[in-house]
């Protein structure tokens, strides 16, 4: 019989980089092994802004978040592919707003929510709660949800970074349609994944993709824009991850144009 520990040490596969530690490298943290920082280092040698890429991504997931917790008054936040802990959490922002927000965080990382539990503390009059499943099982992930969460209510579904973890040939749209599915009207999703249309990009995530646990898959704006099929995109559509609803302000951090993002309500 295989220890709970043993079981979590396989699982943290510390001897390949994973997607989330690195990323937690690249955003300047320190939850992340040498094998991750290794990687992080081989991703900037190939493509330096990668850096700048990852602080644009957590940007618009602020700005993101303000807008559904605030105009849009939504008062529950579906957060699916949570990363490692930094500053400004979906439940910080949208608690910031809303005290009364609820919030679960989903994330197939042990050591993303081991981090969660311990320091993604709800406000008194809201709720957090963690999930560990894969986006691969969106049936699991509404059931457990809805532990937390009045799926008669509208959710606002968070997806960032996510869906480029997941081939071609898992079909990453239906994955996003069976969620939303389970979601009702009134509900929205805010999504944003990289881009295919940098070749030093492609070049450093196809050296990544040889050396890591989970391989990502970047796409043309066209079909990830895909993803909001169906739904009303808001203002002002699918853009730029960093052109959408820029804060006035804030100082724009030059970097390349290489992932795209959107927010959409379900009617």
């Amino acid at each position: 019989m295989t220890h709970p520990r043993e079981e979590v040490r396989a699982r943290l596969q510390t001897d390949r980089p994973h997607s989330a530690r690195v990323w937690n490298y690249l955003l300047g943290g320190k939850d992340n092994y040498p094998v991750d920082s290794e990687a992080g280092e081989v991703i900037l040698t190939t493509f330096p802004e990668f850096a700048a890429v990852a602080r644009v991504q957590r940007r618009f997931l602020a700005r993101a978040v303000r807008f559904l917790a605030g105009e849009a008054g939504v008062r529950q936040f579906l957060d699916i592919g949570t990363g490692l802990p930094t500053a400004d959490n979906t439940h910080e922002l949208a608690q910031r707003i809303a005290p009364e927000s609820r919030i679960v965080y989903v994330d197939n990382d042990p050591l993303v929510l081991v981090h969660a539990q311990a320091l993604l503390t709800s406000s008194d009059e809201g709720a957090c709660a963690y999930i560990d499943a894969d986006v691969r099982d969106p049936e699991r992930i509404l059931a457990e949800a809805a532990k937390t969460l009045d799926l008669s209510r509208p959710v606002a579904l968070t997806m960032l970074g996510i869906m480029g973890q997941i081939s071609d040939a898992e079909r990453p749209a239906e994955l996003v349609s069976s969620l939303l599915s389970g979601l009702p009207a009134g509900s929205y999703l805010a999504l944003s994944d990289g881009t295919n249309t940098n070749e030093a990009l492609n070049t450093a995530v196809g050296v990544y993709n040889g050396q890591s646990a989970n391989t990502y898959h970047l796409r043309s704006p066209q079909e990830i824009a895909s993803f909001f099929t169906g739904l009303e995109l808001v203002e002002p559509g699918v853009v730029s991850t960093a052109a959408w609803r820029q804060d006035p302000d804030q100082a724009a951090e030059p970097t390349a144009d290489v992932s795209v993002c959107g927010v959409a309500i379900k009617h």
